[in-house]
């Protein structure tokens, strides 16, 4: 007799359900796990991605410990954080953090690291970082500013979309395009099938 596995996504962001249903994976939950994002002091932009996929993996499994159906659960938790060498970028919020976000990457390369966390049924932790360089091209004020009143970059890290206008902004990207988007798919179900979860178990829904 197979055993019901069941899938939690301990973020809310509509990418990456996106992400996971281009891979063929369907969450059974969507549980978005707030936590403080601040940078502890002198923080790397890589152990900030870490700690917070692992800190949402955590609270998603504490608010879960109460529920029976979801208990035995795998959770899968993400954070991706934009660079500029040790230079963490906001998520954009405001106009002025989409603006200066802009200029800082106008031209230059940086990077996006995401930490992704898997919590098993079983209780086990697993971690993986994933590391993207991108090159952007130099952006003129006015092209920054038609950007900007797009709004596209809202809550974004970085304050771009590389799925969305932003992609004309790409020089060259090196590594998971994917991760830039907001969740390595490989690496996520690599974790995923690496420790029994069945990622492939509704591909033949697939067919064109």
């Amino acid at each position: 007799m197979s055993i019901l596995q069941k899938l939690v996504l301990a973020s809310g962001s509509p990418r990456r359900i996106e992400l996971l249903q281009q891979a063929g994976i369907e969450p059974d939950r969507v549980l978005p796990a707030d936590v403080d994002e601040t940078p502890q002091r002198a923080e790397h932009p890589r152990s900030l991605a870490k700690r917070l996929s692992k800190d949402k993996a955590e609270k998603a499994l504490a608010s879960l410990k109460s529920e029976e159906d979801y208990a035995p659960a795998f959770i899968l938790a993400a954070d991706t954080v934009v660079a500029v060498g040790r230079r963490i970028l906001p998520k954009a919020e405001t106009i002025d953090d989409a603006i200066n976000c802009l200029g800082l990457l106008s031209g230059r390369s940086h990077r996006v690291y995401s930490g992704v966390c898997l919590i098993t049924p079983g209780g086990k932790l697993r971690q993986r970082l994933v590391e993207t360089r991108v090159r952007f091209k130099r952006l003129p004020r006015e092209e920054i500013d038609a950007y900007v009143a797009s709004g596209e970059w809202r809550g974004k890290a970085g304050g771009y979309a590389v799925q969305g206008l932003a992609g004309s902004f790409v020089v060259k990207l090196v590594g998971s395009y994917t991760n830039v988007v907001g969740l390595p798919l490989y690496e996520s179900v690599a974790l995923l099938s690496g420790e029994g979860f069945k990622a492939h178990k509704n591909w033949h829904l697939a067919r064109p």
